[in-house]
């Protein structure tokens, strides 16, 4: 099985890394911007950023904002799994990697007979909410950001392709940068809970979504379609609170407030007013569909998960709050 990940070297793309690295007999292709030295055959992995990679893999340098450099990249391939996304920035740059970058690749891909062709995207592509149960199939596409609209466009190019995107809402696990730590930050900014953190939410495990996407990649037969995804049930905003007091280090707080009382906390900070309010709105979706059409069995909940990520979470947090020589200084 002759396999292509892009986006390798990132949080998700890691975790897809090590899951294909399991498959027996697997030969993998990673498309990267700057190839390892001859013979340093390492790439970050999820628990040890520089974990070798055994066995057979090529790197092929490539970059997604030069569409030029794809030209060739999915031939002798099998399965193309397309790990890499630009989040943040400038849209003009956001455009180039996700949406043409996306075009070129699935482009080069159907050139040469690729079979499958798998996504990872982002439920944001259904705007901001609040989703109480909805399947994908019921929702339309409303992106609220630069982000999530150009990510639908690379959507649109893997699907026109007959290709599988799956739609995670929020991801937790080793590398993790944004979810967790990101509602860590947001808590320390604030004296008490908003509304108690009573927000329910589809979250799902990195390494499980990484098995999630090869499963259904080498699937017997193709699953053509975008799906949600994520653990079956939804947890509180105050759980994953509580899951980071417990392993990381978080220290809790003893009040909750009204949400209006948090926002003029917030007020002149547009990036805290947007992860408040997507941790205090309910985003929780069906996602049953791809399991049950894979015939798996439902994930495990974030409860079970979250320890074995303790030691990620707990450095991530003391970084954060470490203060910076100018901050010391102004003390």
């Amino acid at each position: 099985m002759r396999i292509l990940i892009t986006g390798s070297t990132g949080f998700l793309g890691r975790h897809v890394l090590a899951a294909a690295r399991r498959i027996p007999d697997a030969r993998l292709r990673l498309a990267v911007r700057t190839p390892p030295p001859a013979g340093g055959h390492t790439v970050p992995g999820p628990a040890d950023p520089g974990s070798a990679v055994p066995g057979p893999v090529e790197y092929v340098p490539a970059d997604l904002a030069d569409p030029a450099t794809l030209d060739g990249l999915c031939r002798d391939v099998d399965v193309l799994l397309h790990c890499a996304s630009l989040v943040g920035g400038d849209e003009a740059a956001m455009a180039a990697v996700n949406d043409r970058g996306t075009a070129a690749l699935v482009d080069d891909a159907r050139r040469h007979r690729v079979r499958r062709i798998g996504y990872l995207s982002t439920a944001a592509v259904h705007g901001r909410g609040p989703f109480r149960g909805e399947r994908t199939t019921e929702l339309p596409l409303d992106p609220a950001s630069p982000t999530s609209r150009t990510r639908a466009a690379a959507e649109r190019h893997v699907l026109a392709a007959g290709g599988t995107v799956l739609r995670p809402n929020l991801v937790y696990g080793t590398g993790d940068r944004w979810f967790a730590p990101g509602l860590a930050r947001l808590h320390r900014r604030l004296t008490a809970d908003p509304d108690g953190w009573s927000a329910r939410l589809t979250v799902v495990e990195a390494g499980d979504l990484a098995e999630l996407a090869l499963a259904a990649a080498l699937a017997p037969e193709p699953l053509p379609g975008a799906y949600l995804v994520g653990e079956p049930e939804p947890v509180l905003c105050a759980t994953v609170v509580a899951a980071l007091a417990e392993h990381a280090g978080l220290v809790p707080h003893r009040a909750a407030t009204d949400l209006a009382t948090a926002r003029a906390a917030l007020a002149g900070d547009p990036g805290a007013e947007v992860a408040l309010h997507l941790t205090t709105t309910d985003r929780w979706f069906a996602v049953d569909d791809l399991r049950r059409r894979l015939g798996l069995p439902p994930a495990p909940g974030l409860t079970a998960r979250f320890p074995a990520h303790a030691p990620w979470y707990t450095a991530a947090l003391a970084a954060d709050a470490a203060p910076t020589p100018a901050s010391q200084g102004a003390r």
